[in-house]
């Protein structure tokens, strides 16, 4: 890829000062070298924490935190078996008289 020379810096130049005019053409040079500062300074401070994040020792991992680990238990109905169905308590409907 060529490079720019003076000759077409100088082309480009006037074709920008044809269409910007005299007045507009300093601010936007004004604002252009801002522009390329800023981003200049943004790509500084990524190289510099790159750099530095690649120098660093990786920090150690956070333990895992606790887990709590809670038991089912099966709800089984109890067994009843013959002789201790007739040694239960008999419901209070079967006691009572009935109801007039």
């Amino acid at each position: 890829m060529p490079s720019i020379g003076p000759a077409e810096l100088l082309v480009i130049l006037v074709i920008a000062l044809l269409v910007f005019g005299p007045r507009k053409l300093p601010e936007l040079g004004k604002s252009l070298g801002a522009g390329i500062r800023e981003f200049r300074r943004s790509t500084q401070g990524l190289k510099e924490e790159l750099e530095g994040s690649l120098r660093e020792p990786p920090a150690a991992a956070p333990a895992p935190a606790p887990t709590q680990t809670v038991v089912a238990q099966a709800v089984v109905p109890p067994v009843v078996t013959a002789e201790a169905a007739d040694a239960a308590p008999r419901p209070a409907a079967d006691v009572l008289p009935p109801r007039s």
